[in-house]
Order: C-alpha cells, then sequence, then structure tokens
C-alpha cells in the first residue's frame, strides 16, 4: 500500500508539474484543427473518403472520441467494437483477436496457427503471432475497426477483418501541443495513473517533428494467497508453500514509451514520413482468478511476469506520378517479450494420475537419486521481427474508372524459448546439457508472404458503382528446432551411450543422427542406425527433432502454396445522404506446420462473405445510421487446440456457417449526443469436429498419438469465444457554463454468454463465458485551453467473464479473465 501511494504522489507531482509548463506558454499559442465529429474520414480502400461513402461495414473511433472514453490500450477500445473480441490470459500483449465470430478457440501459441484479423499501425502491418501488439493509444487520429475479410487490399492475416490505428501526423501549420494526466484507484485493489504529452514542431516551412510520450501503471487488483500444495500421496510426501510469491494485488502493468514522426515535403508532390515508435510494458502477476480459490484470488508459487518490449521503425513515402498517386510504405518490427509462468497446476493434476506421485512414476529425482519437488516455473521468451514492404498506385479518385494496385511483401520470424525447470532435478533426467530443465522448446519460425492485387472501380451511372478486386498471394512458412524431454533412465532405454527418452515421439530420443535416423531408431534394437546426433540447427538446443534430414543437415519443414481473394461490391446512391451496398468477398489464412511432426502440416482456410448494407445521414446531418447482414462460410478452419504433453497441434476441422448483423448509429444534437452500436452473431459447424482428421468426419480411426479418434463436439454446436449479442452506447450532454463546457458522459456495453472452448466436454469443464454488462461514467469542463474530468469505470463492479483457460490440456483448475473492478479516477490535461 505504502509502495503504491508513494507511487501515486510521483505521479501526481509529474503531472502537476507538467500542467504547469504548458500553462504558462498558452497566452497565445495557435492550436491544432479542431476535429468534425460529423464527418469522419477513413482510409480503408487506401483513399482518404468519407466513411459514409466507404461501401464496407466500418466503425470508426476518432480523436474526440478516444478521448472521450478514455481510451489507452486494446481492451479500452475492443469493448466499444461490437464485432471484435478477444481471447488471452488476460497479461496485455496476449490478446488474440476475433471478428464476426470467426473463432474456433485455442490461438496464439508461437509454433501455431497465423491470426485470422490483421492490425496496422498507420500504412504497416503489425500484426504478430502468439498476442497482438497492445500499443498506447494516445495522439491518435482514429482507430478503424473493418468488418469482413479485407483480403484484398490487406492479405494474408485480415481473413476476418482488419483493425487500423492511425496516428496523428506532423503537421507544418502551426507549433502546439497538451498533456494529459490521470491518477486512479481500482476497488479492492492498487493506485494507478498515466502521464502522456504531445508536441508539433514546425521545422520549416516544408518540414515537421510531431513527438509522443507516455507513462501508464495499471494497478493490481488479483491476490495471489498464501496456500500450501502437497505432492506424493504415500507418507513422507512433499508440501511446499507459496510464502515467497503471496500478495495482495499481485497484477500490475507499467508501460512507457514514445513515438515520433517527421514529415518533409520534397515538393508540392511529394511527402516523406519516418516515424518510429517504442513501447515497453512490464506485468506483474497474472490477470485471472481461479474460482475455486476465490473471487479474484489465485494460489500461485513462482512468479509470474512478463516483459514485452518492441520498436517499429516505419516509412511511408507519398507522391504523384502526372495525376496517379504512388505510395511506398515500408517498416520492420522488433519485439522481445521476456516471461515467466507458474506451472504448478500441471505437476498436480498428473500427481493424482499415479499411485506414488508423479515424482516417482517420472522419476522427479535428485542426482542422490532422492524424489524431489515436482513443480514447474517455465521461463519463455520470444524475440519477433517483421519487415514489410507495399507499393501501391492509385488513379485519380474523381475519374469514372478508378484502379488501386499494388504489390506487397513481408517477412516475420520468431525465436521461441520455453524452458521448464524442475529445481534440484537430476542431471540424467534433464534434457541433455540443460541441468533442471525437463522440457525444452527451441525453435526458429519463418512466415513469408507475397501478393499483388488490385481493385478496379467504375461507375456505371453517377450514382451506381462496380468494384471488383483481387489478390494473388505466395505464402512460404518453416519451422525447425527441439522440443521435448531429454533422457530417462526409467524407461528401459539404458544402451550406452544412447540417451533414451521418456516418450518416444519428442525430445532427444527423436533428433536426427549423422546417419539420417532418429536416435530412437537405435534405442529400440536397430543397430545399423548411429548414436551420433547432428549439432542442433536451433542454437540452444541439444539437437534437432523438428526438421527434414537432408545429405548430412537438418532443414525446416515447410508449408507453401499460393491461391487468391476478390471482393465484388455492387454500391448504390439513391440520394447524397443514402449509400446502399452489396458485397461478395473472400478471405484466407495461410497453412503451417505443426511442431509435433506426427501431426504433419494444416492446410489454409478461407471465409467466404456475402453480405449487404447501408449507410445513411439524415436530418441535415443530425442522425448516422449504418448497418449490414451478412452470412459467412468458413471452410475447414484450423483448429488448435492442446494435445499430447499440452502442446498446441492444428488440424483443419470442418466447415462453419456465420450469419449476423452489425448496426451503429449517432444522433448529434446541439447538446447532447448519442451513439448506440451492436453486432448480433450466430456460427455454427456444419459437420463434427473430430479428434484426428477424418474426410468423412464420422470420427472414425485412430489420432496421431494412437489413441481412438472422436466427436469432439457435433454438427450444430456453436463457434466459441463470440458472444452471440454485443453492444455499447454512449450520451453525453454538454452545457457551457462561463468560459466553460460541463459535460455528463454516460457509457456502457453488453455481451451476452459464449463457451471457451469448441470442444463440448472441455468448455463444460471450464464454465461458460457469462453474460455481463458494465457501464462507466464521467462528468468534467472542457476550456479552450485546460479540461479536468472525474470518472467512474465499471460504475456497478462487475466482475465479467472476458476468457477461460486451464493452464494445460488435462488440467482441471480453470481461471477467469476478469473485467477490471471499479475504477474511481481524475483525468486533467492542457493544450498549448
Amino acid at each position: 500500500m505504502t509502495r503504491g501511494l508513494n507511487r501515486l504522489s510521483r505521479l501526481a507531482f509529474l503531472a502537476t508539474s507538467a500542467l504547469a509548463a504548458p500553462a504558462a506558454m498558452a497566452q497565445a499559442a495557435p492550436q491544432a484543427p479542431a476535429e468534425d465529429s460529423n464527418v469522419i474520414i477513413v482510409t480503408a480502400q487506401k483513399r482518404s473518403e468519407n466513411l459514409q461513402n466507404v461501401p464496407i461495414s466500418i466503425q470508426a473511433l476518432g480523436t474526440a472520441k478516444l478521448d472521450q472514453l478514455n481510451v489507452s490500450n486494446f481492451n479500452s477500445y475492443a469493448q466499444q467494437l461490437p464485432s471484435v473480441v478477444a481471447q488471452s490470459s488476460g497479461t496485455p500483449g496476449t490478446n488474440v483477436i476475433y471478428m464476426r465470430g470467426v473463432a474456433s478457440g485455442g490461438d496464439g501459441n508461437h509454433s501455431g496457427s497465423l491470426p485470422s484479423v490483421g492490425v496496422y499501425l498507420d500504412e504497416q502491418p503489425v500484426t504478430t503471432i502468439g498476442g497482438n501488439l497492445d500499443v498506447h493509444v494516445y495522439d491518435v487520429a482514429r482507430i478503424e475497426s473493418l468488418s469482413g475479410p479485407q483480403g484484398t487490399l490487406y492479405g494474408a492475416s485480415s481473413e476476418a477483418g482488419t483493425i487500423r490505428i492511425i496516428t496523428n501526423k506532423p503537421d507544418t501549420k502551426a507549433f502546439y501541443g497538451r498533456v494529459d494526466a490521470e491518477v486512479n484507484t481500482v476497488e479492492s485493489g492498487g493506485q494507478g495513473g498515466k502521464l502522456e504529452g504531445m508536441i508539433n514542431a514546425p521545422l520549416s516551412a516544408t518540414a515537421a517533428l510531431r513527438v509522443v510520450g507516455f507513462y501508464q501503471r495499471d494497478a493490481g487488483y488479483i491476490d495471489n494467497k498464501l496456500a500450501t500444495r502437497c505432492f506424493l500421496p504415500q507418507p513422507g510426501g512433499i508440501c511446499v508453500s507459496n510464502a515467497s510469491t503471496a500478495k495482495k494485488n499481485y497484477n500490475d502493468t507499467e508501460t512507457y514509451g514514445g513515438r515520433a514522426a517527421l514529415k518533409i515535403d520534397l515538393d508540392d508532390n511529394w511527402i516523406v514520413t519516418p516515424a518510429v515508435m517504442y513501447q515497453e510494458q512490464k506485468s506483474h502477476g497474472v490477470y485471472a482468478y481461479e474460482p475455486s480459490v476465490g473471487t479474484l484470488q489465485v494460489e500461485h508459487f513462482f512468479p509470474d511476469f512478463r516483459n514485452d518490449r518492441f520498436v517499429q521503425a516505419a516509412l511511408t513515402i507519398e507522391g504523384k506520378i502526372g495525376s496517379w498517386d504512388l505510395t511506398y510504405a515500408g517498416a520492420y518490427l522488433d519485439r522481445k517479450d521476456n516471461s515467466s509462468s507458474d506451472y504448478t497446476d500441471y505437476a498436480e493434476i498428473y500427481d493424482t494420475f499415479y499411485d506414488n506421485g508423479i515424482a516417482g512414476s517420472l522419476y522427479f529425482k535428485d542426482n542422490a537419486g532422492n524424489s524431489i519437488d515436482p513443480r514447474q516455473q517455465v521461463i519463455g521468451s520470444d524475440h519477433f521481427k517483421k519487415m514489410s514492404h507495399e507499393l501501391r498506385i492509385a488513379s485519380p479518385s474523381t475519374e469514372r474508372l478508378r484502379l488501386v494496385a499494388g504489390l506487397f511483401y513481408q517477412r516475420q520470424s520468431n525465436q521461441i524459448h520455453q524452458d521448464y525447470k524442475v529445481a534440484n532435478l537430476a542431471d540424467d533426467v534433464s534434457v541433455n546439457g540443460f541441468p533442471g530443465t525437463i522440457w525444452l522448446t527451441q525453435q526458429y519460425r519463418v512466415d513469408k508472404d507475397y501478393a499483388a492485387f488490385g481493385e478496379l472501380s467504375y461507375d456505371i451511372l453517377p450514382n451506381l458503382t462496380l468494384t471488383a478486386g483481387g489478390r494473388y498471394f505466395k505464402y512460404d512458412n518453416s519451422l525447425i528446432g527441439f522440443f521435448g524431454f531429454g533422457r530417462n533412465p526409467g524407461d528401459g532405454y539404458t544402451a550406452d551411450p544412447v540417451n533414451a527418452a521418456a516418450f518416444p515421439k519428442y525430445g532427444v530420443s527423436r533428433c536426427f543422427t549423422d546417419a539420417g535416423d532418429r536416435l530412437y531408431d537405435y534405442a529400440t534394437g536397430d543397430k545399423s542406425s548411429s548414436t551420433t546426433l547432428l549439432p542442433p540447427a536451433v542454437a540452444g538446443s541439444p539437437c534437432t527433432n523438428l526438421g527434414v534430414y537432408d545429405n548430412g543437415t537438418v532443414k525446416p519443414v515447410r508449408a507453401k502454396g499460393d491461391g487468391g481473394t476478390y471482393r465484388f461490391n455492387l454500391s448504390y446512391k439513391p440520394t447524397s445522404d443514402v449509400l446502399l451496398y452489396a458485397t461478395v468477398s473472400r478471405g484466407f489464412r495461410p497453412g503451417g506446420n505443426n511442431r509435433f511432426g506426427l501431426a504433419g502440416a494444416y492446410k489454409p482456410d478461407y471465409l467466404q462473405n456475402f453480405e449487404l448494407g447501408f449507410k445513411t445521414t439524415l436530418a441535415g446531418g443530425l442522425l448516422r445510421l449504418n448497418g449490414a447482414i451478412y452470412q459467412q462460410n468458413w471452410n475447414h478452419f484450423q483448429f488448435s487446440y492442446l494435445g499430447p504433453a499440452s502442446f498446441t497441434i492444428i488440424t483443419n476441422g470442418p466447415s462453419a456457417r456465420i450469419r449476423g448483423f452489425d448496426m451503429d448509429a449517432t444522433v448529434s444534437l446541439d447538446r447532447f449526443t448519442l451513439n448506440l452500436a451492436g453486432a448480433y452473431t450466430d456460427g455454427k459447424i456444419r459437420q463434427n469436429l473430430c479428434k484426428a482428421d477424418d474426410p468423412t468426419f464420422q470420427c472414425t480411426g485412430l489420432a496421431a498419438d494412437g489413441s481412438p479418434n472422436e466427436v469432439y463436439a457435433p454438427a450444430g454446436t456453436r463457434l466459441p469465444i463470440t458472444p452471440q449479442w454485443k453492444m455499447s452506447g454512449t450520451a453525453r450532454y454538454t452545457v457551457p457554463v462561463g468560459a466553460a463546457k460541463v459535460y455528463g458522459q454516460l457509457n456502457g456495453s453488453y455481451q451476452s454468454s459464449a463457451t471457451p472452448d469448441l470442444r463440448v466436454t472441455y468448455a463444460e469443464a471450464l464454465g461458460r463465458l457469462r453474460a455481463f454488462a458494465m457501464l462507466n461514467a464521467s462528468v468534467g469542463a472542457d476550456w479552450e485551453r485546460f479540461s479536468i474530468e472525474a470518472f467512474i469505470q465499471n460504475l456497478t463492479n462487475k466482475h465479467g467473464d472476458l476468457s477461460r483457460y486451464a493452464e494445460c490440456g488435462s488440467c482441471e483448475r480453470a481461471y477467469i479473465v476478469t473485467t477490471t473492478p471499479r475504477t474511481f479516477g481524475i483525468r486533467a490535461g492542457a493544450k498549448f
């Protein structure tokens, strides 16, 4: 508590100092241009257009709306976008985004499927495997949510939709800036706050620099309860305590960083904008609680933390060749995360499987042969790199026939490290060369995409336009490295010098020898094989068991393919304020490789979308009403689940049909504004989901692990994660009081219940995601140069279910990722 108050006092001091400085400068400073809330300009079709004239389903949150809703991260804006949901462990930076119900669950593993929703920062893709980039939102022009397949203009990971974060650009017209500060306290939790600032500085008549800085602390509210666990049920068992990690308000996150962009007008036609963003997030504890322990409580025995750092350098060049627009957008993203996770639940559940405990049956011994504490701590890291280039050309937007076309290339890689540590583990039980490591994952993954795309629009009549677009793509995805156990002297494979593993399907026993065989071949009696292991293909591993032997070396397993997507759109404007459109479009997600070699590769999946929509601006702009109804056919979707030894396996499952609609409305009166948005989603599988691939979907035969195939979910089962109903709304009333504009605002959201997993028995074990509603309230005042606001988030203190998960495939303890409890806060800002 004292630590939290000290941090809060320091933050308040910084905020007061920061507000005082611009106040002295603000006497005659020019102001940034005001945002017109009735006109929202978007670039969803790679052109600047009024949102009401774009014939696709878009929800956009502009600068003013983002400020009014106090949006600073993914969770805060996702709650306002009815077509968007997420699944994660709750820790920032681990969210997997879904749109319009295109979710099978279980995604997000570093060796798993690519995302089905693309995320862009300005013109550059920042879509990553294992959790979306949780970009801090400040001085952002708008967030665009594009529902439905965007595979023509945005490519591979925009199968179900795209989210675009568009920052404010440098402005050569005037010097101005702003600074904002907040302090808050979470009910029965800790204290937090944020400090943010921006400066726009013209350097000359043709150049300007815009710099943003931010710091945010999210307070904890999950308690790690003092607890004891015991293993080895016979007399003399091992009991342990979590006294060293037990703590109130266990989870908290600090986010800090900055962004800078330089705009250079080379001449009247050419603009160069280099930009860089740096962000670091340090999260402690877990953001989920165990209902079996208590509300907002867990029992964890090892430190839980995640440090997530990224830097992105981007370059955009815009110019004209004659009357045509030419744009180049390139970027390089470098993201590193390091984590520690408690894995005690895994040891506990397996301890119950054996009469003499997991330590006795799986040889959890020290070097003297004594049984040891079998708990595991997972030390992990990912080093993700992404390079992307796009070159496109666009004909004049005023012409009757219009073209947007381009070329795209990206390469993303990930260095994957997962070390499952057991204290005092004997050397001859550990992974070879890694004392104390019971399981090691050390892999290198590369995903490459190439594409050529184009969209052609033709005005059949002045108010009737036909658009046809296509994208030809190629992908080349590879994976190589090591995963599994080391040697285990208790399994009978003791032939010297063979180091045989506990299980023959993964680990050192599956590593390649210089004869091109697996070590397991020799260990099981084939003495014509070899015991000399090839050097590891990925540094930091003992050998290589994930790859393909080729003439004395091991090369990556690869999944390659090509294909095409399309979009056909017919739009009609009977009046200048009404737009009607019909769309048929297709999105895709590339195939890839399973790290569990016996499971083989998985194929691409495709999403076909049929959509009718309308956009209307009525009563002289006082009412804006938009909506769309759709059906999506998701063919042989990629299904991820925790398989043998609790690692992810991906197969191509059955097909699904998703029907729904989304709508949003805005009423703008003199002093009162009302925004309402909602989405209905009904997604169901059309054939049985089987444990293993079965082209008949009757779920017969054997799975990859040799066990009988079975029905995981019968035809007609609803797709998981996405609620049938999700809605949000904001009412704001403003009244002038002297030089100030005083306002009150209510913001609410609701989502119905959903299942956490597609597999029926697993979903039942985890429990349903319960329906919940949230209400936020604020009152404040805006002057020309200053603002102040008091707010309450989660006014009714609901513990809403955002996700549910278990630590391993066999673990019975369910975790619930919950909404932040009721939070009180004060915000203040100054412009100069």
